[in-house]
């Protein structure tokens, strides 16, 4: 069906969820790492709008955006469907997709650089989002609602490791094991699969990684005032 290559990097949250949906399908990849301090031609050629990774190339037809190139990948690659079959179902899976990234993830990295006052405020309006996510696993192994994983968890699948890094960067706690039982017992049985486990960059570079983030971020937002 075509030579299928991956722009990405071992730092995005955004790229190892592509990743997991294509080893789930069975799909061979060729794998692209991204500098991100210096985009290459590739990466430009193949996402002029955002010029972000992830990127997907499907022969010679480039497809950006994560949760885009999950549908894309889900409804050409018919091996273990991603999205429910129902079309409510379905609707509901890009609904709270579209919910995790606009405000669990970008409230996480709000949280996470943010200091004082405002650090406080952006962790409870994260929390908040938590809250939905939580009840959305609440009697459920997966967010599939299935013993197997589907889009829903490739979509939160950056919660195990990312936010935990985060957490630790940004000297903060969101993912509390009391305050959320089901989400904690969902990343425990997640980061348990070993194809999850396969795509998992090392912890200790993420971690020097946001590290050099956050004072990135806040000594921007110093110069700005």
């Amino acid at each position: 069906m075509g030579e299928v290559k991956v722009i990405g990097s071992s730092k995005s949250l955004f790229c190892a969820r592509v990743e997991w949906g294509l080893k789930l399908k069975g799909v061979e990849y060729e794998y692209l790492e991204e500098d991100l301090l210096n985009k290459s031609p590739l990466l430009l050629k193949h996402n002029p709008v955002h010029k972000k990774v992830p990127a997907l190339v499907h022969g010679d037809k480039p497809i950006a955006e994560s949760l885009v190139i999950l549908e894309y990948i889900d409804e050409t690659w018919k091996d273990y469907p991603l999205l429910p079959e129902d079309p409510y179902e379905r609707a509901m899976a890009r609904f709270w997709a579209k919910f995790a990234d606009e405000k669990c993830v970008m409230g996480a990295f709000a949280a996470f650089w943010k200091e004082g006052e405002e650090k406080e405020k952006a962790i409870e309006s994260a929390l908040e989002s938590f809250t939905f996510l939580e009840k959305q696993i609440q009697g459920k192994k997966f967010f599939s609602g299935d013993d197997n994983i589907g889009y829903l968890d490739l979509v939160m699948g950056w919660i195990p490791l990312w936010l935990n890094v985060m957490e630790e960067a940004g000297g903060m706690k969101l993912m509390d094991a009391q305050k959320f039982p089901f989400l904690h017992e969902w990343t425990q049985n997640f980061i348990e699969i070993p194809l999850i486990k396969e795509c998992l960059p090392p912890r200790d570079p993420l971690v020097n990684h946001y590290n050099l983030s956050v004072r990135y971020y806040r000594s921007m937002a110093a110069a700005k005032q």
